[in-house]
This record gives C-alpha cells, structure tokens and sequence, in this order.
C-alpha cells in the first residue's frame, strides 16, 4: 500500500479498490449505518506519549484485549455528523467544528483525554477526500461519519484508563424517510429515564445508549416509534425524544414560535438543535429555551396555542411528531401530519447542507 503524509494522518489506502459496479450495488437503497465506506481512520492515545500520528487503513475489525477497560467499565464516547455533494461535485461537512468540541466535552465528562479539534476535523476530511466516490448525490441523502473513541488498557480496576483508541469510519446513508416525511407516534415513559443530574446526560456515551434501549423497546410494545424522556426528579417536564431533541410550536402575537426544553446538564446539545435555535429569527420564528410539562403540551395542544412538536437530530434532521401516547391517554398533533414551521426548518437546513441555500452562518466545511 502506498503512503502519504497528512499534518496529523498517514495514509495508506487499500491496494484493491471496490469496482465501481460493486459500490453502485451497495449503495442502492443503503438505508442508514448499514453499509460501509472501503477506509477508516485509527489514531491511538497513551499517557506518556500523548496522541501518536494517526492512520488511515483499509477498514477491518479492531483487535482487542478481554481486558480492555472498555469492554468492563463503559469508558466510550461517540460523536455523528454528515459530508454532502455539492452542486459543484464538490464535498462539504456540516459544523464539524461542533462536533469535535462536544466530543472533547463527553471525554472530559468520561475521565478520557481531549483530542485535539484540527485532528478529529483532519481525519474526518482525509477519510472523505480517500472515499468520495461513497458519497451519495441525491438531497437528503449523505456520508454519514461516525467517530468514537474507546479505552483500550488491558488490566482490570475501577480507574481511568492509561490508553486510548480514536476511531473514525463512514457509512453512506440514503435519505431517512425514503417515501417522504413521516410523522412519528411517541411514548411518554413513566417507567424510565434517560439522564440525572449530575449524570452523563449531556455526554455522548455508550451507556446512555444502552440504558435507553428497554424504554425504546417498551415504546414498540405501545405501538410507537419512539419514546418521549421526562426529567428525573418531577417525572413532569419533557427532556428529549429516543436519541433527539424537542421541539414545539406555539402562535404567540401573530407569529411561530419554537421552544425547546432548556439545556440543564441532563439533555445532550444538539448540533442540529442549536442550528435550528440560530436558523428562527431569519425565517420569522420565535425561538425559546423553556421547562415545558406533559400537562402543559397536552393543554396548549387542546387550547391551539401549540400547532406542531417534532424532534430534530442528525440521521433524521427534523421529524415531526404526529401522535403522542401515555398509560394516561393519548392525542394527536396537527391532525397527524407534518406542519409548516418543520417543513420550512428541514427544507432550509437539507437546502444548506447541499449548497441550495447560501451559508451565512460559514456551517459548511469544504472538504474537496
């Protein structure tokens, strides 16, 4: 394999490229972190050595000691953000900066060392500029990119681990309502929470994941799509939706406007939340950071003071709440259907993201 040299990143690409017959086939119809790009990025931590150059390879498996601190006390962080095409041909990631600096704020959180930001964006842009051709072309569909990192000492004990393993791959994702925007139902959990304060709420960790997965089920069991967290203390205000923030919709004074339940340490910030809350004003939105409680969110609904609530994140973008369920009733959201203030977020957010509509933020990184 050939070697070049980035500031931070070796690379050395496979010998044998998939045929382009072959790419074509499995990018049909991807769905989303199914199917894989042919490289990844490895950049590995000790604490007497710091972050050493990373590596661009061939993507395979890892090999891992059993006694790696990861696989008994949890220490692992993950962070997911996309490259688009351009109308140019051209390939641009959307606030990458963003996510390298969450990232660093869940390692704090998680005892593991903070990777620099130019490495966690170089990597990320040396992994797209190896796989454009992974790239899709169509709106709404993207390279989905997905950097972790891992504690890798092999030794047993309840303490930070000395070594650590940063890993970044890529998986071309199609657009994540293929039919057209669908309206989710939800499940309020009453049995469940996702995030205390003081916890891990606000970190992008494995374990919060994990935990989330029984409520997610029971919400199935329900006949949802996804549950709806409350906080852990009054078991009253909404938190977040499965793995997304919330929003919702009120007319105040003649105008929309967009409430999210406030940052208090137990929601993750959202870099797509925080666009949306930067994005409202120049579309004529309200914006608002409040607590707001299962009681108030069924009230406003009945009183038409709240039109629209739908969820917002990476994968999906924005995904409008149509139904929502508890042990105690349920009731619909404008009609069952996607409302006018989501639409205009999703179309103005995708139409940035794919160079439509101008940038005045500067969120696009080009890439290549």
């Amino acid at each position: 394999m050939a070697l070049s040299v980035l500031s931070h990143i070796d690379v050395r690409p496979a010998d044998h490229r998939v045929s382009e017959v072959e790419r074509q086939a499995r990018m049909t119809n991807p769905g989303f972190g199914k199917v894989f790009s042919e490289h990844m990025v490895t950049v590995r931590y000790s604490e007497e050595g710091g972050w050493e150059r990373g590596l661009l390879q061939p993507y395979g498996p890892l090999m891992l000691d059993p006694a790696s601190s990861v696989l008994h006390y949890g220490q692992a962080i993950f962070e997911g953000f996309k490259a688009y095409s351009q109308p140019d041909g051209g390939v641009k990631t959307f606030r990458p900066l963003a996510n390298a600096q969450r990232f660093n704020r869940s390692a704090e959180r998680l005892a593991m060392p903070q990777l620099p930001e130019e490495i966690f964006v170089e990597a990320a842009d040396a992994l797209i500029r190896e796989d454009k051709a992974w790239v899709p072309k169509a709106i709404g569909e993207s390279l989905y990119l997905r950097p972790l990192m891992i504690a890798t000492d092999a030794a047993l004990g309840v303490k930070p681990s000395h070594e650590y393993l940063f890993v970044l791959f890529a998986s071309p994702a199609g657009a994540y309502f293929a039919g057209g925007v669908k309206p989710v139902t939800v499940w309020i959990s009453e049995d469940y929470v996702r995030a205390a304060p003081g916890g891990t709420g606000f970190a992008k960790c494995a374990g919060n994941y994990a935990a989330s997965l029984v409520a997610q089920r029971q919400a199935k069991s329900e006949g949802c799509d996804q549950v709806v967290w409350l906080d852990a203390v009054h078991r009253t205000n909404v938190e977040e939706m499965g793995g997304m923030n919330i929003f919702f919709v009120y007319q105040e004074a003649g105008r929309s406007v967009v409430v999210t339940p406030e940052l208090t340490g137990t929601l993750l910030p959202g870099v797509t939340r925080r666009s949306i809350l930067e994005l409202a004003s120049e579309l004529g939105l309200g914006a608002e950071e409040r607590k707001i409680t299962v009681a108030e969110w069924n009230a406003a609904l009945r009183e038409g003071r709240m039109t629209e609530a739908f969820a917002c994140g990476t994968a999906a973008v924005i995904t409008p709440i149509g139904r929502v369920k508890s042990r105690h009733g349920d009731w619909i959201v404008n009609g069952g259907g996607t409302g006018p203030v989501a639409a205009k977020l999703r179309d103005t957010l995708l139409g940035i993201q794919h160079g439509l509509v101008p940038d005045t933020h500067g969120w696009m990184h080009e890439v290549c």
